[in-house]
């Protein structure tokens, strides 16, 4: 017998620290999100199928995590669910990070990445900018809004897709950093989609977290 292929999922957006209702209002407006939760609780991470990181501040919802039990259940989470960090749950979900506060901070890791924390500066060095990801937007340009937003400086796995590169002027040459990558049912962005009424990336990210588990069956 053939097992029945999922159509929706029920999605998570950690709630400890960060801007996460955001992303609960996009998702609960796509119609392959049967319900879109925020989660504090190790329950409540237990009960959902796919699971969004939010931007924020990383040491913060590191120190909170860890406070409430929930660092062990999200490093096992990332290992088999799909799961999405943007901006400072980018930071979360590399296995490196660098430009960390005094002593360090706990990560959730599972990603081949090293990234650099406030890579483009303080809160006034906040930009906006038209980011081309045909493989997973289509041909139009998605505006990304970047807020003392990290960057993906070394790829650590043969497993990670590059998935989109900002251009940047640097002197007289144009150097170009990794703001977007995927590596198998995880997915990070440097960025804030959900500061935009753009849903592509949501979309993008729901529909990867359903092929994820329709593979499994």
């Amino acid at each position: 017998m053939v097992a029945a292929t999922t159509t929706t999922l029920k999605v998570g957006v950690l709630a400890l620290q960060g801007a996460f209702i955001e992303h609960i209002h996009m998702l609960n407006n796509l119609a392959e999100v049967s319900e879109a939760i925020p989660v504090r609780t190790i329950e409540q991470l237990n009960s959902v199928d796919a699971l969004i990181i939010p931007g924020g501040e990383s040491t913060a919802m590191a120190l909170i995590a860890e406070r409430c039990q929930l660092l062990e259940p999200l490093r096992a989470f990332v290992k088999e669910k799909p799961t999405w960090g943007t901006c400072a749950g980018m930071i979360m979900l590399a296995n490196e990070a660098s430009s960390a506060k005094k002593g360090g901070q706990q990560l959730i890791g599972g990603m081949g990445i090293r990234v650099n924390r406030n890579q483009f500066g303080t809160q006034k060095d906040s930009f906006g900018i038209g980011l081309h990801m045909p493989e997973i937007v289509g041909e139009e340009p998605f505006h990304a809004v970047f807020i003392r937003a990290p960057v993906i400086t070394d790829i650590l796995s043969d497993d990670v897709k590059v998935l989109a590169r900002l251009e940047k002027q640097v002197g007289e040459t144009k150097a170009e950093t990794i703001v977007a990558v995927r590596q198998n049912n995880l997915f990070a962005t440097a960025f804030h989609p959900e500061l935009t009424r753009d849903d592509r990336l949501h979309k993008f990210f729901v529909n990867m977290a359903i092929e994820c588990y329709n593979n499994k069956q």
